[in-house]
């Protein structure tokens, strides 16, 4: 069975949703990389719409991607080393929501698995079946997303998920846990590091940075900004994308950086009306 998957020529997508994911924003980014560069760094992984492009985009390429969020980086390293385990976890999930979604919803929300296999397999199996694909967790770092209204999700998508497993294993990444600071001991001159922060809020409402335990301040915007200048001395291209907030746009004013204002979906707010019709910005320094 496995031979018959390598076989499948599937472009990898993201394997979960995630909010401020780029999927829908990849030709845009796309016309905005440089032509070449060393290694790719990825310090805010999150879905990895980016890296699963330039990786089936540019076979071969060295790539550093890293995550605050230790749940999404054991899924990434449990989808490349253990996928035919997982699947089968994900496949159990889906055969016991089929019977009573709500009541095996909440028993896998509340359960706290130990074995690497099944954290990741919750991981994938909640952000499918939650309300609007949410990752949320609150100060405790519990998952407190409520279940969405699905009638057939597709929780083992396992096409997909076998895609980004034999293209993690394919190529040269580099998969870690740490803050994004420390992407300062790696990069040199002509590696690319593409920046994709929880974003500054536009209005009260719009504030959502609870991926972590820790939310991403504007302190932490600041010294984000303090590092990109340390990069571009370093002779790093540095590509980077935020919300259309006067803070963003102020703490970027000045060269190195070019800033454009693209327009951008938001897929996982609650009222559909209100999920297009915004801009973001793109900052480089090349």
């Amino acid at each position: 069975m496995k031979q018959q998957y390598d076989q499948i020529l599937v472009t990898p997508k993201p394997f979960v949703k995630w909010a401020g994911g780029k999927r829908q924003l990849i030709p845009i980014i796309n016309q905005n990389l440089p032509e070449s560069f060393g290694t790719y760094y990825e310090p805010f992984l999150g879905g990895g719409a980016l890296l699963f492009h330039i990786l089936t985009d540019k076979n071969g390429q060295k790539c550093s991607i890293s995550d605050l969020n230790s749940d999404l980086v054991l899924a990434y390293t449990t989808i490349r080393d253990r996928i035919d385990s997982l699947i089968a976890s994900l496949k159990n999930h889906e055969k016991n929501y089929q019977k009573d979604s709500e009541s095996y919803y909440y028993s896998i929300r509340e359960s706290n698995p130990r074995s690497e296999i099944e954290k990741t397999s919750r991981l994938i199996f909640l952000n499918r079946t939650c309300f609007n694909g949410l990752y949320r967790v609150n100060s405790k770092g519990k998952f407190n997303v409520p279940l969405g209204k699905y009638s057939n999700p597709n929780i083992v998508n396992e096409e997909n998920i076998r895609a980004v497993s034999h293209i993690l294993q394919s190529s040269r990444i580099s998969i870690k846990c740490r803050d994004f600071e420390a992407v300062l001991r790696d990069a040199k001159k002509g590696d690319l590091v593409y920046f994709d922060p929880p974003y500054q809020p536009v209005s009260a409402t719009a504030n959502f940075t609870s991926y972590t335990t820790k939310d991403f301040t504007y302190d932490d915007l600041t010294r984000l900004a303090e590092l990109c200048l340390k990069l571009d001395s370093r002779g790093c291209k540095v590509l980077l994308s935020n919300s259309d907030s006067k803070e963003v746009a102020d703490i970027f004013a000045k060269n190195p950086w070019k800033i454009t204002r693209i327009e951008a979906n938001r897929s996982i707010n609650s009222n559909s009306k209100k999920r297009t019709g915004h801009f973001e910005l793109l900052i480089k320094n090349y």
